[in-house]
Parts: structure tokens; sequence; C-alpha cells
């Protein structure tokens, strides 16, 4: 039978396509039957975003940023919270993409062809008689993988979208009266005294037993726990390590002087002095050209005599700082000077007379006075530089040609950096108590989080493995391995006694302290008269603390002012408890024109944004905009 099936298979074939096809016509095909079923995470105005649109949005986002910043550590992008970020940018676009819809927001040609020329880029590509250079433009679209007429409809869909808000934002304003009522609070000061309940004043009346010793200790083993670390080596490879690495050929240094020693001797230097007329570049063509004709009848005059040259630039050059001498500019190296001089300068022999020469300060005539060739130093006097530049050069290009032998090596001879080390002659180099973090003062490739990671790696750390290579900077790599791992643990209480009891007290003390202030300042609330140890009256604002800590500082200025003097506490945790009295409220010190302006407009820009965020969430009430995955929880991120 199956070798039957075998000889017909395109009948077989064809009678199974008949069997099929009806099936799906009766009883129709699931949208997901192709693309795969994926969970709605968001939904507005009834229209569904799913997970893999989300998925696909971040990955989008992050590939952005990543190529924005490279060094950017990776795992930042990936975390619960930027990912849900993401969720709540597509649903704001897609509200107000309903809502210019619904709202027929539009953007004419004339706008779109307004913001298009607003765009640096495309404005380098207008030709001078002002048309576009549209292979240019062409190029410049797809470099972000678009077509010129897709790229023009993303463009004219985002100004429609942005006219949604731009109605209310655009709009908002604050009158002076309103922005005083907002921010005079904002600057108020206050006159204050003090008194500080510190938990050293009270740690004597703490006398805990073994018991209480025992119980703390238990209820806070996080507080006594070593953290996981390791003992590993690593090898480095980048230029100084490859540089190290290179011994130079004594005739390469010979041929290197030779054909650099112009070079590395220094700039030729030329001094000369020089007529100038002044020509606007900006003054009409006619004026310039009487110019160029003045300075023409000039020209022939020194070429006639040119020993007159310093008495014709006394009497006719208009450069304020030469013409008293003669037009002399002193010595001058290239670079030193506009290019049309310096080119016109370093064309002439000594004691010439260049033609009229035009820049941007007007016409020049050139008298090239003298030339100082700079000293040629010896083979030994730039043998130190010499050696470094070549060093420099041939680690440069060995880098190139070894980093991926590097990245391969340790990947294939895993059990040892030594084969690698060996074969560039590089130095394996030792590392105690290496955590998963960069401790502090870590430098160079162990306080690069990327290279910890991987010595963290279940890979390094269960099977001693290498790393993979680690780019931690630019020609710089990194490998390593873990020769020791000792996993965090909890000290045994025998080890943290007296630590345990120095806590335990610090708590206890805290408490006391904190429970003598609450009770002081109920006692003063309702008998000023009574309260003692108050310290110097001072005035504070927000932006004048007076080294007070920031819980104090904003405890008075936010207390009731209206019966004065009025009292308030602040619980400092460790630090104690802090009492503090509110004498009276000083009005704050009345701004200049300038900076009462810019904090008017910082004011209509808050209050704008606030009424743009509002409107916001009545469109999302307005078009049933639903964020259907969970929001992450703090724990959820820290996790």
């Amino acid at each position: 039978m199956f070798e039957s099936i075998r000889k017909h298979t395109k009948i077989a074939m064809f009678l199974l396509f008949l069997l099929i096809i009806p099936s799906f016509v009766l009883v129709g095909i699931d949208r997901n039957y192709f693309s795969g079923s994926s969970p709605v995470v968001a939904r507005v105005d009834g229209n569904d975003i799913t997970q893999a649109e989300w998925d696909n949005a971040h990955k989008m986002e992050s590939d952005r940023l990543r190529s924005q910043q490279p060094n950017m550590d990776a795992k930042l992008l990936d975390t619960p919270e930027a990912r849900y970020a993401t969720l709540e940018r597509m649903v704001r676009d897609r509200v107000l993409q309903v809502a210019a819809k619904k709202m027929h927001m539009v953007t004419s040609d004339a706008r779109l062809a307004r913001s298009l020329q607003e765009i640096p880029q495309i404005a380098a590509l207008r030709k001078p008689d002002g048309s576009l250079d549209t292979e240019g433009y062409r190029a410049l679209v797809a470099a972000q993988g678009l077509t010129p007429e897709g790229f023009e409809a993303t463009m004219r869909r985002d100004l429609a979208v942005n006219q949604v808000l731009a109605g209310v934002v655009g709009t908002s304003f604050a009158t002076p009266a309103q922005a005083d009522a907002a921010l005079d609070p904002l600057f108020q000061r206050r006159e204050i005294q003090i008194a500080t309940f510190k938990p050293a004043d009270f740690a004597a009346k703490v006398q805990p037993t073994a018991d209480d010793l025992q119980a703390y200790y238990k209820a806070h083993p996080a507080q006594f726990q070593l953290a996981e670390q390791a003992a590993v080596e690593y090898v480095v490879l980048n230029l100084d390590s490859l540089r190290a690495s290179i011994t130079l050929n004594e005739d390469d240094l010979r041929t290197y002087y030779k054909e650099n020693v112009d070079r590395l001797s220094g700039k030729e230097e030329r001094r000369a002095s020089h007529i100038l007329l002044t020509a606007s570049k900006d003054a009409p063509a006619a004026d310039r050209e009487k110019t160029k004709a003045r300075a023409a009848e000039l020209l022939a005059q020194v070429r006639k005599a040119p020993a007159s040259f310093a008495e014709v630039a006394k009497k006719n050059s208009q450069d304020p700082g030469s013409a008293a001498q003669g037009g002399d500019l002193n010595f001058f190296a290239r670079g030193a000077m506009v290019k049309p001089f310096e080119e016109a300068a370093y064309a002439l022999k000594k004691g010439e007379i260049s033609d009229v020469v035009e820049s941007d300060f007007g016409y020049h005539i050139i008298l090239l006075t003298d030339i100082k060739a700079p000293r040629k130093p010896s083979f030994e006097e730039l043998r130190p530089s010499m050696e470094a530049d070549l060093k420099q050069q041939q680690a440069q290009r060995k880098y190139a040609e070894v980093a991926e032998a590097f990245s391969n090596s340790v990947y294939e001879q895993s059990d040892s950096l030594k084969p690698i080390a060996e074969k560039l002659k590089l130095t394996i180099q030792t590392a105690k108590g290496v955590a998963r973090t960069p401790v502090a003062g870590a430098t160079g490739a162990l306080a690069n989080a990327k290279f910890l990671e991987a010595l963290f790696s279940s890979d390094a750390l269960e099977n001693k493995r290498n790393t993979e290579a680690v780019e931690f900077g630019p020609s710089q790599m990194v490998a390593g391995r873990v020769t020791e791992y000792v996993p965090a643990r909890t000290q045994a209480y025998e080890e943290v006694q007296a630590l345990v009891r120095q806590r335990f007290v610090a708590e206890k003390a805290a408490e006391l302290a904190r429970k003598e202030g609450e009770a002081k300042l109920a006692a003063w609330k309702q008998n000023a008269a009574s309260a003692t140890g108050l310290s110097t009256p001072v005035v504070v604002a927000r932006d004048q603390a007076q080294n007070l800590p920031r819980p104090v500082v904003n405890a008075v200025l936010v207390a009731n002012a209206d019966t004065l003097p009025a009292w308030t506490g602040a619980d400092l945790g460790a630090q104690g408890y802090v009492v503090a009295k509110v004498n009276r409220v000083v009005p704050p010190v009345a701004p200049d024109a300038q900076m009462a302006a810019q904090r008017s407009q910082q004011y209509t820009q808050w209050w704008s944004n606030a009424e743009g965020l509002a409107y916001y969430e009545t469109l999302k009430a307005r078009f049933k905009a639903q964020i259907k995955a969970p929001r992450p929880t703090p724990a959820a991120i820290e996790k």
C-alpha cells in the first residue's frame, strides 16, 4: 500500500487538498492560526495591544538607547519598570492617535514642508538654487529604513498627534498673582529653634540580656551576612599590554626617522608684512571691486619700489595691529592665519611680494621678509618619541589582529588562561575579595559590571571555566576565571556578638530618644514656657538648610503657622529625634526682575504640564484606555 502511495505522490496530494480545503471554508481559520496567539496587555478604544507588540516595541526602544549610549548596562533596560514604561508610552501614543483621528486633526502640505525644512540634516541638502537634493534626501531617510513617502507619512501623523495636546499646553497661562500664591510658600523662610534628642545620650539606659541579643540576632540575619566573594585571575588585552610585548627593529626606527624627521622637527615659521584694505564680504560687489582696484594700484607701486613697502603700509594699510609697524606681522606658523593668506605666504620666496590676496577681511598685499626653518633633531634625540609612536602604531594594528584570537582562545581553552597569556605575552593578574558589584576604589576591568557578571555566572563558578572575552573600554578586553569561591553566609553569633550588642543598643537608644522627644513635644505644645534646651534661633528655608537635616527643614516648613509659636517634630531614625519651635514666618527675599521673570516662566511651564497631563487622563477615560498588565511592585523591581 505504502509503495503505491510513493508511486502516486502527486495524486495523493491532490486528494488530500480536496479533502482539507472544504473544512477551512466551512469552519473558518482563526486569525491566530498563522500569527500565533499573544495575550492582550492593553486596550485603547477597543483595539488591543498584544504581548508580542509590547515585546517588539521594547526591543526597538532598547536598541535605540544602546546605539545612543554603547556603554549602558543592558540590565537597566530589561527591568520590569523599564518594560512597563514602554507599555505606558505605547498606550499614550495610541490614545493620542485615536484622538487625532476622531478630532479630524490633519497636517497640510505647507505645514509638513515647513517642518521638514526645520530638520538640520534635511536643510543641509538644499542646493544654492533652493531646490532639494532628492538623491541625498532618499539616502538620508533610507538610513532609517524608510522611503521618502513612508518618512513623510510618519511626519504627518506625528504632527497631527502633536496638535492634540498643543491646543491645551500651548494656551496655558498663569497670572502673576497665581504664580506668587504658589511660589511664595516655596521660598518662605521661618525662624526656628530646635532641641535634639540624641541616641548616644540614652545608650547607658539600655542594658540588654543575653536573650535580648540572641533574639535580635535571629530577627535580623541579613545584618550579619557576609557577601559572597571570589579570588580570581584575569588577563587584559589592551594597547598597553601589547606595547609592552613589542620589540622594535633598529632599521625600522631609522627608516621612520628619515621619513618623519621633518614632521617631528616642528613647524617652519615665516615672517611677513602686509597691506590690508578692508572689505566686508557682505559689502556690495561694486564697493568690493573698487577696493580691489585700489589694492592693485598699491601692488604696482610696491613692486616698482619694494623698499617702500613699509612706508606704503603705514600710509595705506587698514590693519590697526600692524600698520604702524609697516605691516610687520612677525613670525607665524601654519594654522595661525586665515587660509588664503597662509597659502599665499607659504608659496612665496624670501623677499617676494604676492599678488592681491582676497580673504574674509578684505584684500592683502604680502611681502615675505624671512623664513625660520626648524632645527632637525638627531636620531638619538628623537629615539624615545619615535619608539613610543611606532609601538603605539604597531599595538593598534596588532590589537585588531589578535582581538578575535583572544576571544576564541579563552573560549576554546576554557580551563586555563595560561595559553593565551603565553601566546600574546600577557600578564596573568590576580585579585581577592572580588564581589558581584564593583567595590569602592575598583578600577579597570574589576570596575566593569559586565565582567563581574561573567565571573559570577554559573558556568564560571560551578565549572571553573574562563569567562568570555569582555570589552570594557575602547581597545580593551578582559577574560578571567574564578580560582576560589566563598558563598554568602550568615556569620555565627559568636563571631558577631559585639556587633549584635552594638546594633541592639543603637536601635533601643534611638527608640528611647524618639519617645523622649515625642513626650517633650506634647508637653511643650501645652506649655511653651516649660521648654528647655532650645538652640539659638536660626532662619531656614528650602534653599537655606543651615546644616540641619532635611527632615527637620521639611517639618518646620510644612508646620501650620497660623498660631505662633508652632511646634513640630522630626524623627531622624538612628540619628535621634528633633523637636522644633517655629517663632515667626519671615517673608521671602524679593527676587530681582530677571529672577522673578524666570520663576514666573517656570511656574507657567509647570502649570502647562499639569493641564496637559490632566487632559491626557481625560482622553484615556474617553477612549477607555486600559493597561491589563500588572504594574511592577517595588519588590519586583528590586528583585
